[in-house]
């Protein structure tokens, strides 16, 4: 089994002596009971991390010695979500098995058809849930970094960025392009838009291809919202021989 992996801010990794502590610390002292003579990563999210042994063990705390410094790129494509607010959580399951897939980055969407509406202390409720689904798929995915969490759109905010991507992939029930033969460019942003349980609505799926996104499909079946994404990124990586981590 691959070493669990905790997140600290960056100052923390520049000594070989390192101290897990806070609510990463207690976790791995008391909930997953790390012994000295263990070994763990520690990374910031941002693509720095090191390979550690547990030398000391505490109650709250794990003294942590470096055996080897880790790094990892920022992706020259980057593969960024745009996920549709969901009802029943179906929108946290899809950030998090997105997340373990590789995202780079996702942007919660507020579409027409969105039951879910966020507003005001809700929204900064949801997007704090989010952000905490993020970290954990994180961590369990091993990753060294962490995808980035955009500040929620709507139909205007998701067209502005849609115009600035490389090559916009909407997903759409009635497409007739599979996903699976599109080809991705070797370098920029490729942003994907998946809808709500109720589906993107046809002003959305026009405004949309008017700045060149493309509809494209899964396959025969219509795959829930929380399903969607991550079925996406999963065929994508493959069509394009990405290697997971």
């Amino acid at each position: 089994m691959s070493d669990p992996l905790f997140l600290l801010p960056t100052a923390s990794l520049v000594d070989d002596d390192i101290v897990l502590d806070g609510p990463e610390g207690r976790h791995a002292a008391t909930v997953q009971r790390i012994a000295v003579g263990e070994s763990v990563v520690v990374s910031d999210g941002a693509g720095q991390g090191a390979r550690c042994r547990v030398v000391g063990a505490g109650d709250d705390a794990l003294r942590l010695r470096v055996t080897e410094r880790l790094a990892e790129d920022a992706p020259q494509r980057r593969l960024v979500l745009a996920q549709a607010l969901a009802k029943g959580d179906r929108d946290l399951q899809a950030v998090e098995t997105a997340t373990e897939l590789d995202v780079t980055e996702i942007l919660p969407w507020q579409a027409d058809r969105s039951i879910v509406r966020w507003r005001g202390e809700r929204a900064a409720k949801a997007l704090r849930r989010w952000d905490q689904t993020i970290v954990a798929a994180t961590k369990q995915s091993r990753r060294l970094r962490r995808p980035l969490l955009a500040d929620p759109v709507g139909r205007r905010g998701l067209l502005e960025r849609a115009a600035g991507a490389d090559l916009v992939l909407v997903l759409h029930e009635e497409a007739t392009e599979p996903l699976s033969t599109v080809q991705l460019p070797e370098v920029g942003e490729v942003l994907l838009v998946v809808g709500p349980e109720g589906g993107i609505a046809p002003e959305e799926l026009s405004d949309l291809l008017d700045v060149e996104g493309r509809a494209v499909r899964l396959g025969r079946s219509v795959l829930r919202t929380s399903t969607a994404g991550p079925a996406a990124l999963a065929v994508l990586a493959a069509a394009s021989s990405r290697a997971w981590r």
